[in-house]
């Protein structure tokens, strides 16, 4: 992501230190990441110190530091999902990839995590991939659900 971009998403913010964490989203919303050149950037336009900037793009689970892929694949895990058979949801996913959890591929296509609860637990085995919820997912199911994400 170029500084030109970057410089256009805190515009669209007005250049406010308080849009800290909003500025930080679009950047990861567009790019899937956070480089540090960008952190730099923002801090410096925002005369944010740059220590601060990496505190929060650090602390918040939504941030990355490292690259990602396009979809980002998240595995419910929950005592709902995992009563309903979540681990061999987890275990397809795997085998379709090739990735464990917190891994990319060297397409940059997925990413997988896992998480505690995605709150729609009436669905579960839940798959969410780019925030859109796949509910009540037989393991047949998975690779047509992966397959919409190519």
């Amino acid at each position: 992501m170029d500084n030109k971009r970057i410089d256009q998403i805190i515009d669209k913010h007005r250049g406010e230190a308080s849009s800290l964490i909003q500025i930080l989203l679009d950047i990861q919303s567009e790019n899937h990441w956070l480089p540090k050149e960008a952190l730099g950037r923002v801090s410096e336009k925002l005369e944010v110190p740059l220590s601060r900037t990496m505190h929060i793009a650090s602390f918040y689970k939504a941030f990355s530091l490292v690259p990602k892929g396009r979809h980002a694949v998240h595995i419910c895990m929950g005592t709902a999902c995992h009563v309903r058979g979540a681990k061999r949801i987890l275990e397809t996913v795997e085998e379709l990839t090739g990735l464990k959890p917190g891994e990319t591929d060297v397409e940059m296509k997925y990413s997988l995590e896992t998480v505690n609860c995605l709150g729609c637990c009436a669905l579960g085995p839940v798959i969410e991939i780019n925030g859109k919820a796949h509910g009540k997912v037989s393991v047949s199911d998975t690779s047509g659900v992966l397959e919409h994400y190519k």
